[in-house]
């Protein structure tokens, strides 16, 4: 510990060694390093602080170009869209809106500096949903866009959607353009904003994403999220009793062998007979084989040896 070290070191220092991603213990380094005393005695440590920053961001660099993270613990859920954005687009307001989550909110830049999850409960389903740092920021994580099913694109000028779609990497997932803070704006100005986005056919909707604002479009957001979904939601029932509460969520043209092997490896082999209720069935509870191939909001009941 350097000599006359001030308070506010000492406290990004323990920071600095709690911090569990390269992107956070960059920007604590960066922190120490401004807050180092400069007298000659500590000429030492601001070298080896410096020394220490160089190795973390050629860490970075590497992560970023393999798209791989040191940040651990997101586990894919079945439907999942990330939010991304300038900094103070209002994507921190706008996950505390969408779900249950409790991110940091502030007027001040770069907030954000780890991704944020949150849940939304749709239609018997849950969405992940995950604010990720700004895109113009050096804490952005590009390792969760290459394998996310939708990117919501958060702006609050058309140039803003320039820039994102310039910076953001190649990726498969479905995009929907969210304008947000039209709270501030005018009619006139809405229906500009949307014949812009409309002429150039992306899919996109005009929101403010304070709750307590009237019209604030959250529900309809809501709802083009969860259908850009490629998905089917089954259920799944014992002989006598009742349907599951909640759905599994199945991948288009799934047969009833992959929802027994997604509940419990190996159930496949141990089905005597099935039967369905629903959409793909020609009359409720007709007996079908373990290749019958589902549609959306089938019932799907098991009988095991």
């Amino acid at each position: 510990m350097p000599i006359n070290a001030s308070p506010h070191f000492e406290r990004a220092q323990a920071e600095y060694e709690q911090a569990k991603s390269t992107a956070e213990k960059i920007r604590l380094l960066k922190k120490m390093i401004a807050l180092a005393p400069k007298h000659k005695g500590a000429e030492n440590l601001n070298a080896q602080l410096k020394r220490r920053l160089a190795k973390l961001k050629y860490t970075k660099e590497k992560e970023d170009k393999s798209g791989k993270s040191s940040f651990k613990g997101i586990k894919k859920d079945d439907m999942q869209a990330l939010i991304i954005g300038k900094t103070n687009s209002g994507k921190s307001s706008l996950l505390k809106s969408l779900t249950n989550a409790e991110p940091k909110i502030s007027a001040t830049n770069f907030t954000t500096t780890e991704p944020v999850i949150g849940m939304i409960p749709y239609s018997g389903t849950q969405i992940q949903i995950i604010e990720i740092p700004a895109i113009e920021s050096e804490f952005f994580n590009k390792s969760l866009i290459h394998t996310t099913d939708t990117i919501l694109i958060l702006i609050t000028n058309l140039e803003d959607l320039n820039f994102i779609e310039k910076n953001l990497p190649q990726n498969s997932a479905k995009k929907i353009i969210v304008f947000n803070k039209t709270d501030s704006l005018n009619e006139k100005e809405k229906r500009k904003i949307s014949a812009t986005l409309q002429s150039k056919k992306y899919n996109f909707i005009l929101i403010s994403s304070i709750k307590e604002i009237p019209n604030n479009n959250l529900e309809e957001l809501k709802k083009k999220i969860f259908n850009s979904f490629d998905i089917l939601r089954i259920y799944t029932k014992e002989p006598g009793k009742e349907k599951s509460e909640k759905p599994m969520i199945m991948k288009p043209k799934s047969t009833i062998k992959d929802v027994a092997e997604k509940i419990l490896k190996g159930l496949s082999k141990k089905i005597k007979e099935t039967k369905i209720w629903g959409p793909s069935s020609k009359f409720g509870g007709q007996k079908v084989g373990i290749a019958h191939e589902l549609k959306d909001l089938d019932v799907v009941e098991f009988k095991t040896r």
